[in-house]
């Protein structure tokens, strides 16, 4: 089977939400508390700046991800992005395609960073993803993430230069 990480269309979003709400669901890497439904899930995608899908030629797909500014004004040249792959095709190098796709769109869509704001510690599979792409950890902050069980785990943030050649 072949996977290809392409822009998601419209149709794609009933699969897209069922990723996303899997991942909301076991309540340990999104910090999102309710599921999107079909309405919220088209407004959802559609206001990102990017979507893509790692889908097979049948159109079934195994994973997503969005990109989308940071923040505004001065600092909107930094981009962020979440990924989400279905449970059961994890460690099968999905999300490694995701992440590598973004990091090209995210520098065509005129971002210069990539920015995570809230890695989750316990995430080891993510982070060493991350970590393996050129990703940066700039730091924990203790406590930054609500489980779905009620405690509190670490956050990791990360940062990637889109554009190492920069000036200044």
């Amino acid at each position: 089977m072949t996977i290809t990480v392409r822009q998601y269309t419209p149709a794609d979003v009933p699969q897209m939400i069922e990723i996303w709400n899997e991942v909301v669901e076991e309540g340990i890497a999104f910090p999102q508390l309710d599921k999107l439904t079909e309405q919220s899930g088209q407004e959802f995608f559609a206001e990102q700046t990017y979507n893509a899908v790692a889908a097979d030629d049948d159109g079934n797909i195994y994973g997503l991800y969005i990109l989308h500014p940071n923040n505004i004004g001065r600092c909107a040249h930094i981009g962020n992005a979440s990924y989400a792959v279905r449970s059961y095709c994890r460690s099968n190098g999905i999300g490694r395609q995701l992440v590598q796709n973004c990091i090209s769109m995210a520098k065509n869509c005129g971002f210069s960073l990539i920015q995570f704001n809230a890695v989750v510690a316990t995430n080891l599979r993510a982070r060493k993803l991350y970590e393996s792409l050129g990703f940066v950890p700039l730091g924990t902050i203790p406590h930054g993430f609500l489980m779905k069980d009620g405690h509190y785990e670490d956050i990791c943030l990360y940062y990637y230069d889109l554009d190492s050649n920069r000036e200044g």
